[in-house]
């Protein structure tokens, strides 16, 4: 799955925040020079945070705060945190009912200012008068973040990284700086590398096996994600291998994509499809090269679905509240 997100900034963020007269001075009061708030937590704000367009400052313990990075509301959340506004990616009724995330929103359920595909409408993200803005799952390029700038603080994708390729412990991490809760961001992180290092333990046969996973969006055409994407990056850390011709072929995308006649990347000892269910299940498994490759005549491909049971949904967020469901799901699945 491509996961480019059309933001419609460009033609009405400058426009809508003219026409509304940018945010007042009630909604970005900082505190006086040199005083520092207090979380509820102990931390102390203000704040700054470095990411790929600079720094930004915090000021205060945000109350008010919308993510539009396709996954940042789960950070955010398992820092204690309920963001006001969201993008939403896979299109769930209602938003908040992921496995992995339900009891978290408590029955909270946020704006949704747009779909994957349709982008940020900034009308109903200026109506939500934002204290924070959460931007680093999201591919923002800098004349957006200057545009959302003049709306809230923005928080945009961790520096060193191309867009989408960042590792879910950076994501986690950047949050909770962001959040002053940058030890209990330690702690979770640390929670979930234990998970993966005794997913490993149990599973040693994994070690120097190579495994990728992979989408097709239609008939013939296919997509390989490679390691930097968070989808192959939970199959490394559990182990496994992703081939590095994929990942070099792929350069700062997230992935390659390619035609029946280049099939052979597939051959791996571990394939793991990710699709919306069983129809391209059915199209992938009756592709004539597909056919071909020792991964399908041995069976060693693994099929999972988006949705009902949600496994393939919970591999692409592959954030600190994502995780330990993927792992609870997936292993005994490989192991099979």
């Amino acid at each position: 799955m491509s996961k480019r997100l059309s933001m419609v900034l460009a033609v009405l963020a400058l426009a809508v925040v003219a026409a509304c007269g940018g945010p007042t001075p009630a909604d970005t009061a900082a505190a006086p020079a040199g005083t520092a708030t207090a979380t509820a937590s102990g931390a102390a704000f203000p704040v700054k945070v470095d990411h790929l367009y600079g720094t930004t400052e915090i000021a205060k313990r945000p109350e008010r705060i919308v993510t539009i990075g396709l996954s940042d509301h789960e950070p955010v959340l398992a820092l204690g945190f309920k963001p006001i506004g969201v993008v939403d990616w896979f299109q769930r009724t209602p938003f908040t009912d992921w496995p992995w995330a339900t009891s978290v929103w408590g029955g909270a359920q946020p704006t949704v200012l747009g779909l994957r595909e349709d982008g940020v409408k900034m009308e109903k993200l200026l109506a939500l008068k934002p204290d924070l803005i959460f931007a680093m799952y999201s591919g923002i390029q800098k004349e957006h973040y200057d545009q959302l700038s003049k709306i809230a603080p923005v928080v945009a994708q961790p520096k060193g990284y191309d867009p989408y390729a960042a590792p879910w412990q950076e994501m986690t991490l950047l949050a909770g700086r962001a959040l002053g809760e940058e030890p209990k961001a330690q702690r979770l992180i640390a929670g979930i590398k234990d998970r993966f290092a005794q997913a490993r333990a149990a599973n040693p046969q994994w070690k120097g096996l190579t495994a990728v996973a992979a989408d097709s969006f239609k008939a013939g055409q296919y997509f390989a994600f490679q390691q930097g994407d968070p989808k192959s990056a939970f199959l490394a850390e559990l182990g496994f291998t992703v081939p590095e011709k994929i990942t070099k072929e792929a350069g700062k995308l997230n992935g390659v994509e390619f035609g029946s006649e280049r099939m052979d990347l597939l051959e791996v000892d571990r394939l793991v499809w990710l699709t919306t269910g069983k129809e391209p299940w059915e199209r992938i498994r009756n592709d004539s090269v597909y056919k071909q490759l020792k991964v399908a005549k041995e069976g060693r491909d693994l099929f999972l679905t988006y949705q009902d049971p949600p496994i393939g949904a919970a591999l692409s967020f592959n954030t600190v509240l994502s995780i330990p469901y993927a792992i609870d799901q997936i292993v005994p699945l490989l192991k099979k």
